[in-house]
């Protein structure tokens, strides 16, 4: 085996890999035959690097070693844990949002840290009272402040591995990893003051060392994550939950209205947002069966015999109209009801 290193950072065709054993970095290109067999490179992949020119600080990629990981958004190898960094001012902290986040990356199957940033900016009471709601979730929670730099040092101390940087635009990631690593000056945004978000920064992935054993990626920031996750596996996704799964009266329960349902008697605080959630992944559920089954789409109108009629596209049930003979059907129902009670 040649020299290996990791992957740092892509620009363009290019790689940029931190050899292993202190050999410093080099710009690579990757060997045509691992194009051609569709093998790809990404930020954090472990390499195998050949014909290294030192002078030039040139060398290229042979092969890729086996990954522990892949994250498709942000594109990253052998990730061990997400920071998901939520600020408590400016923008103003959504739980909804952080548990949409917090969602996606269960379902990768990561460790999570959640950091409190912007601590400096309200009272303490509000951080305490943040903190020991997302701890109640399940998930480590480390308040800091980007700008002084209080809780930094414990949070750099507690990193090993390759971590992604992940939050709303506006978050203070970028500040964040300036603390973290001090020298990087990444490009800091304004918050938008008529969206009330942050405008974003960061345009490339990239990972940064911290020490030896941390490396963390700054990836481009993004607002709104749509969930295209299986239903019955979402309530899995909150920690919370889990204690109450498997206890509901029916196996295939998803914890919406059916009788004897753990979950919901359970009373637990995201449980609305749950819901919220559910409803989202049944409509993508039903969107992506109907692209795998186009029949489903369609429906025949315009008569009784099969090759008189005319294939229409079936509407959303929240946009198709009662059919007549349900309305009448409906009519004979109310007028049952009223002759009952007349009686």
């Amino acid at each position: 085996m040649g020299t290996t290193g990791t992957v740092l950072a892509q620009e363009a065709n290019f790689y940029r890999v931190r050899l292993d054993d202190g050999l410093g970095m080099v710009l690579c290109t990757r060997r045509a035959r691992l194009k051609k067999t569709g093998q790809s490179v990404l930020v954090g992949d472990r390499v195998e690097v050949a014909e290294i020119d030192s002078a030039s600080g040139r060398g290229v990629i042979a092969a890729t070693c086996a990954r522990r990981s892949v994250l498709s958004k942000p594109p990253i190898a052998n990730c061990t844990g997400v920071l998901v960094v939520f600020a408590l001012s400016e923008p103003a902290y959504d739980p909804a949002l952080l548990s949409r986040f917090l969602v996606h990356i269960e379902a990768e199957d990561l460790g999570v840290i959640v950091c409190l940033n912007k601590i400096d900016e309200v009272p303490p009471e509000a951080v305490d009272g943040v903190a020991a709601a997302v701890g109640g979730w399940g998930y480590t929670v480390r308040p800091v402040s980007a700008r002084t730099g209080a809780g930094l040092a414990a949070l750099r101390a507690e990193l090993a591995g390759t971590y992604v940087l992940a939050g709303p635009s506006g978050a203070g990631k970028s500040s964040l990893l300036n603390h973290l690593h001090p020298g990087l000056a990444l490009r800091v945004g304004d918050i938008s003051a008529r969206l009330g978000r942050g405008r974003h920064t960061t345009r490339h992935v990239e990972l940064f060392a911290l020490n030896a054993e941390a490396l963390v990626a700054d990836a481009p920031g993004f607002n709104q994550l749509e969930l295209t996750l299986a239903p019955e596996l979402l309530a899995g996704y909150f920690p919370e939950f889990r204690p109450y799964l498997g206890r509901c009266q029916f196996r295939n329960c998803l914890h919406r209205d059916e009788p004897g349902c753990a979950v919901r008697e359970a009373n637990l605080e995201r449980y609305g947002m749950y819901r919220d959630f559910l409803a989202e992944v049944l409509v993508s559920a039903q969107k992506q069966r109907r692209t795998a089954e186009p029949e489903e789409a369609i429906r025949l109108r315009g008569g009784l015999r099969r090759d008189k009629a005319v294939a229409v596209p079936r509407l959303e049930e929240q946009l198709r109209e009662t059919s007549r003979r349900t309305a009448r059907q409906r009519l004979g129902q109310w007028d049952e009801t009223d002759a009952e009670e007349a009686d």
